[in-house]
């Protein structure tokens, strides 16, 4: 879902902002006349494409009355030299705005052509692929939209949308119990409480404490296994996430663990940007 435009338009302000600081000198000084003219976006590499509707803000801020049309849907994959959208409107407005829009675009179709190798990689498994935190502060309700672009289902958006027990919490509160029944006390209904596992015994202690979600971190195939079989055998509707480190190489195995959730930062921090150039 792109973000609301309370939230976007200051965003996208913010990053002209920054470009544009006292003036965009080399424009304004020659096109001052308020000239119309027309751009095409071509990429220049194969790719999922995410983030064109956030493009389009970016040159409407500049000028209310430039008009965009998408030459291809959000999400899907083009071949390189595809013109994937045409803008009209101010000269000024369309140099001036041209790197914001097109560095947000090339990095959000990175994003969403990296989370869809992942996903086509596990799409004969129940399995969904999971989103991280791991985003560059500022950028994450884009990267997060990205990655659900690319076919990931968005993980925690912020520390406010779930409670997550992991590894550091478990050591300060001196155990995955202590930590459970600390965090019960206070949260708000209707949020549900996952806890990260890093073993067997680990699994027994969430399983015993009768936490929603379970995740098991960084645990070998195998082991894996075994945690699914506790799991489900105490209680099949308790969710099931594996993380830590995973790989384009792995996931397969991962998922025919039986595990519902896969979470990995790799489709975010792992992908490159999508190469896409402007041409008035």
């Amino acid at each position: 879902m792109i973000p609301n435009p309370l939230i976007l338009d200051t965003l996208i302000k913010d990053w002209l902002l920054e470009d544009i600081g006292r003036g965009d000198r080399t424009t304004e000084s020659i096109f001052a006349d308020n000239k119309i003219g027309k751009a095409h976006w071509i990429i220049k590499e194969t790719g999922v494409i995410a983030g064109l509707p956030i493009a389009e803000k970016v040159f409407e801020i500049l000028d209310p009355m430039a008009k965009c049309e998408r030459l291809v849907l959000e999400g899907e994959k083009q071949e390189k030299g595809t013109k994937i959208l045409t803008i009209e409107g101010k000269i000024s407005a369309l140099l001036t705005g041209e790197r914001v829009a097109l560095n947000l675009v090339m990095r959000l179709s990175g994003i969403a052509t990296e989370a869809r190798k992942y996903v086509e990689a596990i799409r004969d498994y129940p399995t969904k692929l999971v989103d991280t935190r791991k985003t560059i502060p500022g950028l994450r309700i884009l990267e997060k939209y990205a990655s659900a672009v690319g076919g990931a289902t968005n993980h925690r958006i912020g520390l406010d949308d779930g409670i997550m027990i992991k590894d550091n919490h478990i050591q300060g509160a001196g155990g995955i119990k202590e930590a459970v029944d600390k965090v019960r006390k206070n949260m708000p209904y209707p949020l549900s409480i996952e806890v990260e596992t890093s073993d067997l015994t680990q699994v027994e202690d969430a399983i015993a404490s009768g936490v929603e979600i379970i995740m098991l971190d960084n645990m070998a195939i195998e082991t894996m296994k075994e945690a699914v079989k506790l799991i489900r055998k105490s209680n099949p509707l308790t969710k099931i996430e594996a993380s830590g480190n995973v790989t384009l190489d792995d996931i397969q195995a991962i998922a025919a663990t039986g595990v519902d959730y896969i979470s990995t930062s790799a489709p975010i921090t792992r992908s490159s940007w999508l190469d896409i150039s402007m041409r008035m």
